[in-house]
């Protein structure tokens, strides 16, 4: 049966009740995964797959460096969200334009981690897809799937989870808690009737009550749960009925199937009116929901107020119908797939019911997002953050309803645009960009909700490839606002416009847009945020011009605004900001205590981009402070971030010099050995484990430094390229598993050149000056010099003519 559950990975669903032994099924699935790259657990409804895969997973985990994830599929109905939804579980926070599936293969390419892909037969294209292309397109990623049916690729490996064994009820019973299944029911009704075990009184009639049963868990759970009012003969004997009842239907339907319907149909009928009632409304909700969601989604006002069902919730959960679980924000809820499509079927029975169960969900999750957005300027940011990740399958269903009914499609672009917080700021860019997308195409009348969705779109533009589409959006919302009289959505445009031109390397223009942004102070009805987001843009032009006073005054004027109403977001870009600043001025030790607070603060609302570009700085002031080790530690933690972002380092010159300033440093005072090991310990670290470490492992102040560092760190007043918003990646150590993307060159001692840096070099190596390379791959210009900047860096080379006779030396 239970015994001490092996070592659980965070990532891996919580098992809620006791898990009854499948020893045989374990050892199976473990051999198969030691020589198959996919292996498929197929089996009908309620045989248990889901949780014998997550147990498999458990048990295996130490042989994956990289990870175990699980991919929960049960909520989707659309396929494209797949690998998205596989990106979201690996922690992958992708913001190129590149098709969703290839971005996540290059992201996990030379990892070695297990992806459990959970209910794929609703959606066995896309999941087939995702698998193919992670076994073609990497070498150590392996696929665990459960389904109800094979997957159909030629290098799937089936594997059948049968029902569990039950022995002869008229054979020796005496190790009756040897047999799984009377041990599940034993263990299932003790939880509801106390004290209760298996007697020799009782063990035929168990083995009896399991075998009509057919062996299938989810039935013998629900079969359990009855004991509260009837014997275990007197269950028998009823099931009984019920079953003969069901075999008079269609010869057709497997005898496995009869025998679940039966248990569940009985289930149903045992429930109140309104426990039937408000199970079929929240078959529309997907994943796990909390009690407000299911008051929201399962009333329906005076006829069934919340009072009420709370009370069918909670009679619900005492029939095993609901599942119990721990969420961020509390208790949450969960039906079974099993019971959510019988649930479905009953709702689809009642003309209209599902339409307007429907249309409560996509009510209820646009509050819950007015009222985060709300809060996103405020001391709850962290809650807000972890409530709408909970959240997430259940924002999908009610965007993808809105898609896909007709006359509702404004409603999508409402709750998308609202989001724009969350895609932003809590590492979701890629999805935000596909449901705006979707939403702006089905909705082109110029409204307010447009206007939003097309600042929110323009604001996610997360490439140089996409940053002049996403300027033109932002111009096209403000014009838009403007023209319908809303000048908050206009200033929130105004907002985008100016990122993407500082993005493009343009800070002088960028300085003087944020300059007259601020100056004309917050308007009626803007984002808090927003506005607070000015002055940190303005801050950053004047630091990357070197104007550090300028940026610091700034600075701590929006520092105090932020502490006065509790604000983490914004702060932890002041706090950036005022890092930089200072390490503009080679103030280390004020940067040092700065970066660090901004590194806590990015860390609590989970805005990977804003790690990445933190630690980064970091290892800037950890070589200004003439600590090369942590410098080298830092730039390998702050690689290992990127590589889940975008290896190719995003970003013009101007944001990427000052990262191989601080290799160069490193590199020498430590000597290649030193740095390679001081690099690779930092790459190997998990985020949580980096983050803290980063923030736990800060030097002294040093005032005059024993090792002076280079003269790319030291003397005059740091200009631009000092820095490390977009950072270059770091030569990355030969002895040093790489974190993530996929190298195109690989020129010598470990260091690689990315895939883009090999599109440009190729180009260098053909004649084209900077101003053809950028035509050609559709970037700015300044982009195009900073890849050759790092091109010569990274292979030590002092001219383009080198750059090209190395390119043809590779040929």
């Amino acid at each position: 049966m239970g015994g001490s559950a092996p070592r659980r990975d965070a990532h891996l669903p919580v098992e809620t009740t006791s898990f009854v032994d499948r020893r045989a099924e374990l050892a199976e699935a473990r051999e198969l995964l030691a020589r198959a790259r996919l292996v498929t657990l197929t089996g009908p409804g309620g045989v248990g797959k889901t949780r014998l895969a997550g147990r498999i997973a458990a048990r295996v985990a130490r042989a994956f460096p990289d990870g175990v994830r699980f991919v929960h599929l049960s909520g989707l109905h659309d396929p494209a969200l797949v690998p998205l939804a596989a990106a979201d579980a690996l922690g992958l926070h992708d913001r190129s334009e590149r098709p969703a599936l290839d971005a996540l293969v290059d992201r996990v390419r030379d990892r070695r981690l297990l992806l459990v892909v959970d209910n794929c037969e609703h959606l066995p294209a896309a999941c087939a897809d995702l698998a193919g292309a992670l076994l073609r397109g990497t070498t150590g990623v392996r696929v665990l799937a459960t389904s109800r049916h094979r997957l159909g690729l030629t290098e799937e490996h089936l594997m059948d989870v049968r029902p569990l064994a039950v022995p002869d009820p008229d054979g020796d019973l005496a190790d009756a808690a040897g047999h799984p299944a009377l041990a599940l029911f034993a263990d299932r009704a003790a939880a509801v009737v106390p004290g209760f075990r298996l007697t020799p009184a009782n063990r035929a009639s168990v083995a009896r009550l399991c075998r009509r049963l057919d062996g299938l868990p989810l039935a013998i759970e629900l079969a359990a749960v009855r004991l509260r009012v009837l014997g275990v003969d007197q269950l028998l004997d009823r099931l009984d009925d019920r079953y003969r009842l069901l075999s008079a239907g269609s010869p057709a339907v497997p005898p496995r199937h009869r025998t679940l319907r039966a248990a569940v149909d009985w289930s149903h009928d045992l429930c109140t009116a309104q426990e039937q009632t408000v199970w079929a409304r929240l078959s529309v909700l997907a994943g796990s929901f909390d009690l407000e969601t299911a008051e929201a989604v399962g009333g329906d006002g005076e006829r069934l107020p919340p009072a009420d069902v709370l009370e069918a919730v909670a009679g619900l959960v005492d029939k095993s119908v609901l599942c119990r679980e721990s969420g961020p924000d509390g208790v949450r809820y969960r039906l079974l797939d099993t019971l959510r499509d019988y649930g479905l079927e009953r709702l689809r029975a009642r003309p209209g019911e599902e339409r307007a169960a429907r249309d409560r969900q996509r009510d209820w999750m646009q509050r819950r997002a007015d009222a985060c957005e709300r809060a996103w300027f405020g001391p709850g940011q962290s809650a807000v953050a972890a409530r709408l990740r909970a959240d997430r399958d259940n924002l999908r269903a009610a965007l993808d309803h809105s898609l896909t009914t007709p006359g509702e499609e404004r409603a999508a672009l409402r709750l998308a645009g609202t989001l724009w917080f969350h895609w932003h700021a809590c590492g979701a860019p890629r999805e935000g960009r596909y449901w705006l997308d979707r939403a702006l195409d089905a909705a082109p009348g110029p409204t307010p909700e447009r206007a939003r969705a097309l600042w929110a779109a323009g604001l996610l533009a997360g490439c140089p490839e996409d940053v002049t589409r996403g300027r033109r959006r932002a111009e096209e919302a403000r014009d838009l606002a403007r023209a319908l009289g809303d000048e908050a959505e206009a200033a929130h445009a105004e907002y985008v416009v100016g990122v993407t031109r500082l993005f493009a390397g343009d800070v002088r223009g960028a300085l003087d847009h944020f300059r007259t942004g601020v100056a004309r102070g917050r308007v009626p009805g803007q984002h808090p945020s927003m506005a607070g987001l000015d002055r940190v843009e303005l801050a950053c032009a004047h630091a990357f011009l070197g104007e550090a006073d300028q940026a610091i005054a700034v600075c701590e004027e929006t520092r105090r605004t932020c502490a006065a109403h509790g604000e983490q977001w914004v702060l932890s870009y002041v706090e950036r900001m005022l890092a930089l600043a200072h390490t503009v001025r080679e103030d280390w030790a004020r940067a040092e205590r700065h970066g660090r607070e901004a590194l806590r603060l990015k860390h609590a609302v989970h805005d990977v981009v804003g790690i990445g570009l933190t630690l980064d700085l970091l290892a800037r002031v950890a070589a200004g402070r003439a600590e090369p080790e942590r410098a080298a530690v830092l730039l390998g933690v702050a690689d290992r971030v990127w590589a889940d972002v975008d290896p190719d380092r995003w970003g013009s010159a101007d944001l990427t010099g000052p990262r191989r300033d601080s290799e160069r440093y490193a590199a020498a005072a430590l000597g290649r050995a030193a740095y390679r090991r001081a690099y690779a310990r930092g790459a190997a670290l998990p985020l949580a484990d980096a983050v803290e470490q980063a923030l736990r492992d800060a030097g002294p102040a040093v005032a005059d430094p024993p090792g002076r560092p280079p003269a790319a760190l030291a003397g005059a007043p740091v200009p631009v390229r000092a820095v490390p918003a977009h950072p270059a990646p770091a030569p990355r150590p030969s002895g040093a598993r790489p974190s993530g993307g996929r190298p195109a060159a690989r020129p010598a001692e470990g260091v690689r050149l990315t895939r883009r840096e090999a599109q440009v070099a190729e180009l260098v190596a053909q004649g084209l000056a900077n101003q053809q390379i950028a035509d050609r791959l559709v970037i700015a210009r300044r982009t195009a010099e900073g890849h050759v900047e790092r091109i010569l860096g990274k292979l030590g080379f002092s001219n383009r003519s080198q750059i090209a006779a190395w390119v043809a030396g590779r040929r």
